[in-house]
């Protein structure tokens, strides 16, 4: 073997050896931990401690623990002879618009692994029709509840809180109140409705808070990059989200790894105060997963049909006005590192010394 070729197979052979020998990098496979989580994972974890699913890949078996979690979800399953799971794997696919395989395969144990709403996505007069909720798109809680207005243009009322029981602000107060400004306005543009912030926390019709762990409403948080927030049907007015998060404004790529949008999953859970359920469209605001450092903030034709079907429309508003959806992601925005000349000697250590560690 000629001088100049070793570099090119010492450069292949660590690459599969690596492959071979150490653990997937959790950061770059959201499903590592889905399909390895051990007693030893952290038990705060609400994957390490719900989603544990036996080593099989694509044809990993549905645990006791993963379906208590799709159950915290909706999906229920009373199917006797669904003992391997497949009719309610194929009930959450079907109903959050992935291939219907009954497997949990790359997509399914993916969209599992991604920070969602903590809201169920299937209510209890929908589980018996899936077939019908998953191409409804967008959808209502049971009942269509709505704020009891008289019909035309209404007014809600809305505080953010920062003192007990809730927790302080994770990033300053104009940040936090610009962002849920922006949000509810995506709403008011396309609705009868004005939504103005008051500091009488007990009078507002909305009330807005981050929250930790078990804070008393029957659905606790898990913690980082689980369940993100959640909200309650009309008339309730409770919206919480997770103060365990790292929540971001702006600029994403400078809030690092894990960090979350807060003007997105504030436009979605402002959805859920109005009455709308999960819709099982992806691009859709309404959809209950969020990946991080992700940005979707825009409301999609279907959330605008789905809070019109309760509402009506705003007489100033025209669907034609309706911008493409931004699902944009500080990763995908990122310029792509490309080699463009063969790698010498120095340039290949390098590379094996990046792949090692």
């Amino acid at each position: 073997m000629s001088s100049s070729a070793l570099p090119f197979f010492l450069f292949f052979f660590f690459f599969f050896l690596h492959l071979l020998l150490l653990p997937p990098c959790c950061v770059c496979c959201s499903r590592h931990l889905l399909l390895h989580a051990g007693a030893g994972a952290n038990s705060s974890s609400s994957l390490a401690d719900m989603l544990q699913v036996t080593h099989g890949g694509a044809n990993g078996s549905v645990t006791d623990g993963l379906r208590r979690y799709l159950a915290r979800f909706g999906y229920a399953s009373s199917a006797p002879d669904d003992a391997d799971g497949r009719v309610v794997v194929s009930l959450y696919q079907s109903t959050l618009g992935l291939p219907v395989t009954g497997r949990l395969d790359a997509p399914t144990l993916d969209l599992l692994a991604t920070p969602r709403c903590g809201v169920p996505d299937l209510q209890h007069s929908s589980q018996a029709n899936a077939t019908a909720t998953a191409t409804a798109r967008f959808a209502f809680f049971d009942g269509q509840p709505r704020w009891a207005r008289a019909p035309g243009h209404f007014l809600l009322t809305y505080a953010v809180l920062s003192t007990p029981p809730y927790q302080p602000l994770p990033l300053p107060r104009k940040a936090v109140r610009g962002a849920f400004r922006a949000a509810f306005a995506r709403w008011a543009r396309v609705i009868p409705a004005r939504f103005r912030e008051t500091r009488d926390y007990n009078t507002a019709d909305v009330r807005v808070g981050f929250l930790a762990g078990d804070h008393g409403d029957g659905e606790p948080f898990d913690g980082p990059l689980g369940v993100l927030g959640h909200a309650f049907s009309p008339p309730s007015g409770q919206l919480h989200l997770d103060a365990a998060e790292r929540w971001a404004v702006g600029d994403l790529d400078a809030a690092g790894a894990g960090a979350v949008d807060l003007e997105s999953v504030a436009t979605h859970e402002i959805g859920h105060v109005l009455g709308l359920a999960h819709s099982s469209a992806p691009d859709a605001v309404m959809y209950p997963s969020l990946k991080p450092r992700t940005r979707k903030a825009e409301l999609t034709l279907d959330d605008v049909r789905g809070v019109q079907a309760l509402y009506g429309s705003n007489p100033r508003f025209s669907l034609s006005s309706l911008s493409e959806p931004d699902t944009s992601s500080a990763s995908a925005s990122a310029p792509a590192a490309a080699i463009t000349r063969s790698p010498g000697k120095k340039t290949t250590i390098v590379l094996l010394l990046l792949l090692l560690c």
